[in-house]
């Protein structure tokens, strides 16, 4: 599983596909710089600036995944907005 997604939010993306490019857009947009030069080769997002939305979103150490109903309103958002 890709780190910091759920499950549940990988199955609640999966059943939206009104947003699948949204979702798309905002990877590439999250993604650092040249990171097609680096393992695993894929436009995730720094761990670092991730970590640190995990907390201030759920608090605790960071470990907590996203939820899926989270990441689709937050998807919503970004597709409204944009």
């Amino acid at each position: 599983m890709i780190e910091g997604l759920s499950r549940e939010a990988v199955v609640a993306l999966a059943r939206r596909p009104d947003l699948w490019a949204t979702a798309a857009k905002a990877t590439g947009g999250l993604a650092p710089r040249g990171w097609w030069r680096r393992a695993p080769f894929l436009p995730l997002p720094d761990h670092d600036w991730l970590h640190f939305r995990l907390v201030t979103a759920y608090g605790g150490d960071g470990s907590a995944p996203m939820r899926g109903e989270d990441l689709v309103t937050w998807l919503e958002w970004v597709k409204r907005t944009s």
